[in-house]
């Protein structure tokens, strides 16, 4: 990837972050960055803390023209401001068992079976921070990655949810299993949410937007639950269903 690119083809975004909260939240954490673009005229606007942190760390703060920031981005909503920094690492499984024993708690680990809309997936990555999940995991076929829409949707959440991808998502769901987890597929013909013990150690595995939970990963899931639907539509947004799952445990876990 050409981290220089500004002629006929446009960067990849892995490297670059965008967006007030998670630029906000990238230099909190102290992720390495090479640069900070703001758009020109703002320097000493809305965007002055994030260019004074920059500045702090002895990051260079460069001034741009609002086209050249929208070319970066492919015309995402960078709110005027995008840091180009060291790509989001990713985590492992034995990452998010970390995670959850340094915690002192039962693991509780999101799957996500095939989203490919990076901003379903920020958004999931969100709920789970906001829902004290221990980490998130994605295959690394047929799934969005973590380019600069899953950091900018996920409002800097992303510097603090593990995520690990994972190349077989059965293989790995039978490799929590061995570890004690029990796991829990969202499908529209499973028993009400509501009625499932999902106490102790919990993995919740969120379908495609098209297809949802793919077959063999439904029939190698202890349980399938169900969000029951009051009105006309019988379906929700990927990551609308895995945020009222995911607060769902937080609840009972807070409860045990």
């Amino acid at each position: 990837m050409d981290n220089n690119n500004m002629g006929g083809k446009q960067n990849t975004g892995e490297d670059l972050i965008i967006g007030r909260n998670a630029v906000r939240e990238a230099l909190k954490a102290d992720r390495p960055a090479e640069c900070l673009f703001i758009q020109r005229g703002e320097h000493k606007g809305a965007l002055t803390p994030i260019a004074a942190q920059c500045i702090e760390k002895k990051i260079p703060v460069k001034e741009v023209d609002a086209k050249k920031l929208d070319f970066m981005c492919g015309h995402g909503n960078h709110q005027g401001v995008i840091l180009r920094a060291a790509p989001k690492e990713y985590s492992s499984v034995d990452d998010i068992f970390k995670n959850a024993e340094e915690k002192g708690e039962a693991p509780f680990i999101i799957i996500c079976d095939g989203l490919e809309d990076p901003h379903n997936l920020g958004a999931v990555i969100r709920s789970a921070e906001a829902a004290g999940a221990h980490g998130v995991i994605i295959p690394s076929r047929r799934s969005a990655g973590l380019n600069m829409t899953v950091e900018k949707t996920s409002a800097g959440a992303l510097e603090y949810m593990p995520v690990a991808r994972v190349s077989n998502i059965n293989l790995c769901m039978e490799e929590l299993k061995k570890r004690g987890v029990w796991i829990y597929a969202a499908d529209m013909d499973g028993t009400p949410y509501y009625e499932t013990d999902m106490s102790g150690s919990a993995a919740i595995v969120i379908g495609s937007e098209g297809s949802g939970v793919s077959r063999l990963v439904k029939q190698n899931a202890d349980f399938t639950v169900s969000i029951p639907m009051c009105g006309h539509i019988n379906s929700l947004n990927a990551s609308v269903a895995a945020g009222i799952l995911m607060f769902e445990i937080s609840k009972r876990r807070r409860s045990e």
